[in-house]
């Protein structure tokens, strides 16, 4: 059996693909985070209630309405999103331009609200998603076995951060939201309706919370209280990224799961805290993070 620094290339590569799509998940997590920061100065501590409730409506959909994965893939983001857009807009629009910590414990709050009323209505025990029949078994690479359903979720999660990085960076309408955030009485003056955009655009962060949420149903336990548990991970990511940067929160979020990965590879008991102590280091050295502008 072939072995790389004592470890067998099996376990490695099983650890790194775990790795892999821990890390897509916190480059969707991060990336719904950057841009609700990034654009509108949000610290938005409800992101990980948006994922959870990403992967509850899936499983509500399809015990109630017997919708398939695919039609939850796209309808359970949307109905998080109008959630979003309806929290921005009679939330947190009424704290809009105070000072950071408003949002943070309203934010807060909320979280705790929606995790207790669905704790209440379906308790603590996980429910499960079955895996669409499509993505079933797997393909043997020689040195590890691949599941399909997991090759799917690092394609569509790369995707996806790379779709909205592109629309942020590279459109018209991501200079728009740039501009509209920046300077809402000229954009006002040029007939662009910036409350409107700050809606949507919050209403799309957490849109990419939900989704993936949705991609995690097959894969965890969907539980009222998983969006707590990934939380301040994914904080920590953004933090090392750099708070509000679109291309950081991407890039870190890959790197923070391989990084994790590898960690449970060869010394297991620190791959828990591997990211915080990274953090850490960075915040010494860097306090914008990695890819943050200095002040």
């Amino acid at each position: 059996m072939s072995m790389i620094f004592g470890v067998p290339l099996a376990v490695l590569s099983g650890q790194l693909l775990i790795g892999v799509i821990n890390g897509a998940f916190y480059a969707l997590l991060s990336l719904g985070l950057a841009v609700i920061f990034g654009l509108l100065k949000i610290i938005n501590f409800a992101h990980g209630a948006m994922y959870m409730l990403g992967a509850m409506a899936t499983v509500i959909l399809f015990d109630v309405l017997g919708v398939n994965y695919w039609v939850a893939l796209f309808m359970a983001p949307l109905l998080v999103g109008v959630v979003g857009v309806t929290i921005e807009y009679f939330l947190l629009r009424r704290i809009a331009g105070q000072d950071h910590i408003y949002s943070l414990l309203l934010t807060f709050g909320i979280a705790l609200l929606l995790q207790g009323v669905l704790t209440n209505i379906y308790g603590v025990s996980g429910m499960r998603y079955s895996m669409p029949d499509l993505f079933k078994g797997g393909v043997n690479l020689g040195f590890m076995f691949l599941p399909y359903y997991r090759a799917w979720v690092i394609v569509i999660a790369l995707l996806v951060c790379f779709g909205t990085w592109f629309m942020i960076e590279k459109t018209k309408l991501g200079s728009y939201l740039r501009a509209g955030t920046e300077d809402a009485q000229l954009m006002q003056g040029f007939g662009i309706n910036v409350p409107l955009l700050v809606s949507l655009t919050y209403g799309f962060g957490v849109m990419l919370a939900a989704f993936a949420g949705v991609l995690a149903a097959p894969i965890y336990s969907v539980t009222p209280v998983m969006g707590s548990h990934i939380l301040i991970t994914v904080f920590a990511v953004v933090v090392i990224g750099g708070m509000g940067s679109i291309g950081g929160a991407i890039i870190t979020g890959i790197l923070m799961g391989v990084i994790e990965g590898l960690t449970k590879t060869f010394y297991p008991p620190a791959s828990s805290a591997v990211i915080f102590l990274v953090m850490v280091v960075v915040l010494m050295f860097r306090p914008a993070g990695l890819f943050g502008k200095e002040a």
